[in-house]
């Protein structure tokens, strides 16, 4: 305290503590919860997604944004009806490939169009039932949530730091010959597997066999 006035609290070794953002995670968990056991009731097919998913997964632990979940296009005013009868308002908005709505303060995503196509039975199938803080729900395969990010990247938005943690983390779970063969021939995610390769979070793709009597090093590897 400085004549009489209370100084913020700070960190010696960094920034001002209370400029830091609240950990949002126990409310992003608990509205995940809620909407994910009104989905369940409602018999609706669905998983989460996003980076709610990863930390399903294992992935990276503090949870800042909101909460995501793919549902089917066709099933959108059904879910819709559903998450109003339980008072949860949902709308529109400018983008047309998801809804919104709130629970327990938080942005929730309901996903119908993920990386430029349509939410389908056959990813929904492939969704992991895991258990989010004592709830079981569908998640999103780790694979596909790799691909989903990968796909998002263009030449105006490509954080490749937002989603090195989650291939770090989750590459034991994920199908990396299925990601090289959709997603590859995109110059940002081939950028990003390059950059795996270089860090040793992947082996470089091999390049079909030995050539030249060369006992087989490919990829993007370096030559001797």
């Amino acid at each position: 305290m400085v004549g009489g006035v209370e100084t913020p609290r700070r960190d010696p070794a960094g920034p001002n503590v209370d400029a830091l953002p609240p950990d949002r995670t126990p409310a992003i968990l608990e509205a995940a919860k809620k909407v994910a056991a009104l989905l369940k009731a409602g018999d609706h097919l669905f998983a989460l997604a996003g980076g709610v998913a990863v930390y399903a997964h294992g992935g990276p632990g503090t949870l800042q944004h909101d909460v995501d979940f793919c549902v089917l296009p066709e099933d959108t005013e059904a879910v819709t009806a559903t998450l109003a009868a339980a008072g949860l308002e949902v709308f529109q908005p400018p983008e047309d490939w998801l809804l919104k709505s709130r629970s327990q303060g938080q942005n929730v995503d309901l996903i119908f169009q993920m990386a430029h196509a349509p939410v389908n039975r056959e990813l929904l199938d492939r969704a992991e039932v895991l258990s989010v803080e004592s709830v079981r729900m569908p998640v999103l395969a780790a694979t596909d949530l790799l691909i989903g990010r990968l796909m998002a990247f263009t030449e105006h938005y490509c954080d490749f730091g937002a989603v090195l943690p989650i291939a770090r983390t989750l590459r034991e779970k994920i199908d990396w010959s299925r990601v090289r063969r959709e997603c590859a021939a995109a110059p940002m995610p081939d950028a990003f597997l390059y950059l795996l390769e270089r860090l040793h979070v992947i082996e470089p793709e091999e390049d079909g066999g030995p050539e030249d009597g060369d006992p087989g090093e490919g990829g993007h590897g370096d030559s001797a």
